[in-house]
């Protein structure tokens, strides 16, 4: 039994056979619905969908509508950022090349990472020096090592990670977590009125 709001109650029954010869009633595939409108929302840092459907819709169990208009995200979870699976990105300082293999084995050993790579952010500094009584303007650039690991913040956290290169020898010097915050997302027309209706 579907209630009345229920984004299912329309969806038809088909009866399934099994392998045993036992019939079993269930719903079809529920086909996402075509959206109209153009609206967007930038997500902040924080957001949920039951507060978006409740700032666009007055009704926060109308959630799955915004998660209809956006299907390129597998799972509320992940429109808003929330999943277990996260990238953090570490700014390292090296002392010396070989520690990369003994920072790479201990990463790939933590419980909970999933990948680990690692590539250099190139950056163009500006310095005045003095050459033959002269002065000007040197550009050179400054490589900065950046490990980036996914992992599931469930079992092993960014704090951890970072201890863990730490460890191995290498001096994290910042480190970030990608997340939702900027990102736009599709908030479609309420049936019958406009997104505030």
């Amino acid at each position: 039994m579907f209630s009345k709001r229920s984004r299912y109650r329309q969806v038809p029954d088909v009866a399934v056979s099994g392998k045993d010869g036992r019939t079993v009633v269930a719903k079809d595939l529920r086909l996402l619905p075509e959206v109209t409108g153009t609206f967007t929302h930038i997500l902040g840092d924080g957001d949920r969908l039951d507060q978006l459907a409740f700032l666009y819709y007055d009704q926060p169990l109308q959630y799955w509508r915004i998660c209809d208009a956006n299907p390129q995200f597998l799972s509320p979870l992940a429109l808003t950022g929330q999943e277990a699976l996260v990238t953090t990105s570490y700014q390292v300082t090296v002392a010396n090349d070989d520690l990369w293999a003994r920072a790479l084995a201990a990463l790939s050993a933590t419980v909970g990472v999933e990948n680990v790579t690692v590539r250099h952010d190139t950056a163009l500094e500006h310095s005045v020096v003095t050459l033959e009584g002269e002065q000007v303007t040197v550009v050179t650039e400054r490589r900065t090592p950046v490990v980036t690991v996914t992992h599931n913040r469930a079992t092993v956290d960014s704090a951890a990670i970072a201890d863990a290169i730490e460890g191995a020898g290498l001096t994290v010097e910042t480190w970030s977590v990608s997340g939702p915050a900027g990102r736009r997302i599709v908030v479609p027309v309420a049936a019958g009125g406009g997104a505030g209706s």
